[in-house]
């Protein structure tokens, strides 16, 4: 992109206006990577209050910010302005979130009427420069690039209910209040606006009101929205005049706009001629109308039955299990291979062909859908660097001449997809000594085990992803591989899904039964699949722990470890996403290693844990709270010798904790009591086996058993939109209680907390069902079955099933145990890499299966995983980073390299799992 003012302009503006207005003594600046702050010497900035925003565009910020210095520069009120070109078109792409984007300026008034004179006063300064509506914001004025909410004026964060940091303001009586940033203007009930009224015309967004739908464009009924994001929603309705259904996309001005001007507006009407260009050859919807409504763009087109393919790849790979599935992907993948064909035949090309763009019709057909940045040939079209992820050539990324063949390296990204589940997360190298098709090839043959995939499918994925792309195979070659790879491929349609069953009390046979294995026996399931080299595990360990090594940073007083807030973002102490989660494996890694670099990171860490924790009145959970942290700290402390470290463990565990409705591990009594259990078999100490029973009690009560099962539905004084619910797995739900319940009647022998225990394994067992050979299960009762991860499915249900068989020698439950380990093999591929959803709690149930039935084949199985999961670590010097499942590294035990490396450590160390307990005996 071409900007008419280079990055340093903006703040060039800044300093040339303090000299000519004299003011430059009157003011402070200070610059981070996103904003310039400018605060005047004098005076005090309240706490929250109205706030003002002005948008601006990457061609306009330069002349708004010079205009409303112009006003700011007079007044006393603290400011802040995105630094560079590069931040505004940022803030204004499609995918910044909807509660954060467009604003370039924001000011924090002293006082509400000096809000409203500055808001008139920029409103004047900046008529008639373009800028996107705010859409967390009421615009000062229909059109106006000034607009206002209610919000924080300082970085205030506490810990939510759910343990995640968020920004916050107070009520009128002092209680803090959650300042969510949404897409929509919502301002507290008690806070009153002190701006004139105007009436700002809203664009439709697919609302029903009482007397019936939106009708835009004077013809077609809105009934509700598909999604929304930065650039406009997409919308369900219907043709008042026809009664044809149909979908209406929505394209806002000034998103993702460029120097030029040019936004997403120009994209809709893009797209709109490529449908012309295609209509009426079956590929893409039919266009019906391009309009404008409440200055927004829309376009019309007929709606394509069906779901795109990326739910098509999920949703079938659950129905029909891994074998089914297959034979459907294969036919999948010839369809793909026709498509692009027929699309560059037409003169089409494509330039955004990804999973989420193509609709699979009820009879299996493939239509082209959100063609916003398609070409034809003959319009000399300039180059785009915008794309998805990993579907995307590389040479997109340069600014390269529109050419056919990236849609050949889309086309080998979507057959990956649709064969292996997923496109692997190759993040960059530092050197870039390994070619990215090198990287995947290694990957595909780490797959081999799992998907069984013919070497012919895998080498014409890589020859159409070949990173030089006059290399790349044509649509053409592929089909010829196609055809003589698997004989009879054809297009037909997709077919019917077969029935699931629940596991029942004596196992059904499966396609591929699983052995039954009695307690210390070994498996007779087929020989050991080929495991991990111990030399790339070994090299993979060394790589994790250099990075958690060096990537620490003690001197920052809120993290002591890089974390990913893409998900939220939990308290700095804690298991989860926090240091103590990092300083429990790396404590593992030194008691079996003796590395001599780990005493003084570990005294290090415990000394920043110990000096942020705080012993009033802790919060409870595993992962999220303060029981959790004093597990990591004491076991640190204990391995270290240091007595401080140890005492604060011990004085956090013991401190009184907050009440929470919540009865799950991850932020509730059951991980709170599982975290007492551990301290009390380490120290002997009888207050932490009282605690803990104490615990078991409190969940034993609050069980609720009706004809079909125990549970612990949420409570609805938990103030979560899904009270009630049942969940099933191990973080949030029935698992995890049953496990912590079994665990504490080892210590209580009491039958009031073993009963509840052995009841939830029966409900998990008539909750199951069994696809091809593999336990699913649910993440709430009635859903549909979910991902087989530790936090809701099969591998941290298993892990509790397993448990359940070795204490009660019940066949039942270990067999369903290990129908599980089928469900997280299959899906191995598919799998992202982290231990809340991804392959190292996956195969940490495989270890737990592996160790408890005595099962060679099943650890082996674990080798697989962890060879995959290997093979998407990116080399930087002497470091291995992984991608989390935003594509972010992250140090955390939840969803970085600490959970990794704990699963890694048990496959080359006999090691017990983290946290978890030993059950007597």
């Amino acid at each position: 992109m071409t900007n008419h003012a280079s990055d340093a302009d903006l703040e060039d503006l800044l300093r040339h206006a303090l000299r000519a207005t004299g003011t430059d003594t009157r003011w402070t600046t200070d610059a981070n990577d996103m904003w310039c702050h400018v605060a005047p010497l004098s005076g005090t900035r309240r706490e929250q209050g109205w706030k003002l925003h002005v948008s601006a565009t990457a061609a306009s910020a330069p002349a708004v910010l010079a205009h409303a210095l112009g006003v700011l520069l007079r007044e006393g009120s603290a400011f802040k302005f995105a630094r560079s070109i590069e931040q505004v078109s940022a803030l204004n792409s499609r995918a910044t979130p909807r509660g954060n984007a467009g604003k370039f300026i924001t000011v924090y008034p002293r006082s509400d009427a000096e809000a409203v004179r500055l808001a008139e006063e920029l409103h004047q300064a900046t008529t008639g420069l373009s800028g996107p509506r705010i859409l967390s914001d009421q615009p000062y004025t229909p059109q106006s690039l000034v607009h206002y909410r209610y919000g924080s004026f300082v970085a205030r964060r506490r810990l939510s209910d759910d343990g995640l940091l968020v920004w916050f303001i107070e009520d009128p009586d002092g209680n803090p209040v959650e300042d969510k940033r949404t897409g929509h203007y919502a301002p507290p009930a008690w806070a009153v606006s002190p701006f004139p009224v105007s009436a700002v015309p809203a664009p439709a967004r697919g609302a029903k009101p009482a007397d019936g739908p939106v009708v835009i464009g004077g013809r077609y009924a809105v009934w509700e929205a598909i999604r929304h994001t930065n650039k406009g929603g997409v919308y369900r309705g219907t043709c008042v005049r026809t009664g044809a259904p149909v979908v209406i996309k929505e394209a806002r001005p000034h998103v993702e706009a460029d120097a030029s001007g040019s936004d997403v507006r120009d994209w809709l009407r893009a797209e709109a001629r490529i449908l012309e260009r295609l209509k009426d050859t079956g590929l893409a919807p039919q266009p019906l109308g391009l309009f404008e409504h409440g200055g927004h763009l829309f376009l019309a087109e007929e709606q394509v039955p069906g779901i795109p393919l990326r739910n098509w790849v999920a949703e079938r790979f659950r129905d029909v299990g891994g074998t089914a599935y297959r034979s459907d992907a294969l036919d999948q993948a010839a369809r793909l291979v026709e498509l692009v064909a027929a699309a560059h035949a037409h003169g089409c090309v494509l330039r955004d062909f990804t999973p989420a763009n193509i609709m699979v019709r009820p009879d299996g057909e493939l239509r082209l859908i959100d063609l916003e940045l398609a070409v034809m040939e003959d319009e000399s079209p300039l180059p785009t660097r915008v794309g998805t992820p990993g579907f995307s050539p590389p040479e997109r990324l340069v600014g390269a001449p529109v050419h056919a063949t990236g849609d050949y390296y889309s086309l080998g990204a979507c057959l990956c997809f649709v064969l292996a589940g997923k496109v692997p997360t190759l993040l960059p190298e530092e050197p870039d000594a390994r070619a990215p098709e090198r990287r995947l090839a290694e990957w595909l043959a780490a797959c081999a085990g799992p998907l069984g995939l013919p070497e012919d499918l895998a080498e014409t994925i890589l020859g159409l992803m070949r990173d030089e792309p006059a290399e790349r195979w044509a649509p053409a070659r592929a089909r010829e591989v196609l055809r003589k790879t698997v004989p009879g491929t054809s297009v037909s349609s997709v077919t019917s899904v077969p029935s699931v069953s629940p596991v029942p009390s004596v196992p059904p046979v499966a396609s591929e039964p699983p052995a039954r294995t009695h307690r210390g026996a070994r498996s007779n399931r087929g020989a050991p699949a080929p495991e991990a080299p111990a030399d790339d595990v070994d090299e993979a360990v060394a790589g994790v722990v250099a990075h958690l090594v060096d990537s620490m940073t003690p001197d920052d007083d809120r993290r002591l470890w890089p974390v990913s807030t893409s998900a939220g973002e939990s308290g700095p102490c804690t298991v989860q996403q926090g240091a103590a989660g990092v300083l429990a494996v790396l404590t593992r890694y030194w008691e079996l290693t003796g590395d001599p670099r780990l005493p003084d990171v570990l005294a290090t860490a415990g000394r920043w844990i110990a000096d942020r924790t705080d012993l009033r009145s802790p919060r409870p959970g595993l992962h999220f709270g303060g029981p959790g942290t004093a597990w990591a700290l004491y076991d640190a402390g204990r391995a270290l010798g240091d007595r401080r470290l140890t005492d604060h463990a011990l004085a956090l565990a013991s401190a009184p904790l907050l009440s929470t409705p919540h009865h799950d591990i991850t932020h509730g009594t059951a991980g709170s009591g599982l975290a007492f259990l551990h301290l009390f078999q380490r120290t002997g100490e009888a207050r932490f086996a009282e605690l803990a029973v104490d615990a078991a009690d409190r969940l034993a009560a609050a069980a609720r058993r009706d004809a079909s099962a125990v549970s612990w539905p949420v409570p609805a004084e938990a103030d979560e939109p899904d009270g009630g619910s049942r969940y099933l797995g191990f973080a949030h739900g029935t698992a995890g209680i049953g496990c912590f319940l079994l665990a504490a009647s080892a210590v209580s022998g009491s039958r009031e907390h073993r009963e509840p225990a052995v009841q939830a394994g029966e409900y998990l067992l008539a909750s199951a069902l069994v696809v091809g050979g593999a336990a699913q299960w649910p993440a709430r009762a009635g859903d549909v079955p979910t991902a087989p991860y530790w936090c809701h499915g099969s591998a941290g249900i298993g892990m509790f099933l397993v448990r359940l068989w070795e204490a009660t020698g019940d066949d039942r439950f270990g067999e369903a145990a290990r129908y599980g380990t089928y469900a997280v093999t299959e899906r191995a591929s598919r799998a992202a890499l982290t231990q809340c959803h991804g392959l190292a709690g996956n195969g940490d149930f495989l270890l737990d299966v592996a160790d408890a039935m005595g099962d060679p084949a099943t650890r082996a199985r674990a080798g697989e995983l962890a060879r995959l999961l290997v093979r998407e670590g990116a080399r930087r010097g002497g470091h291995l980073v992984f991608p989390n499942e935003y594509g972010d590294v992250s140090t955390s035990w939840s969803d970085g390299s600490a959970g990794i490396l704990g699963f890694l450590l048990r496959i080359r160390h006999t090691s017990p799992r983290h946290w978890m307990v030993r059950l007597p005996g």
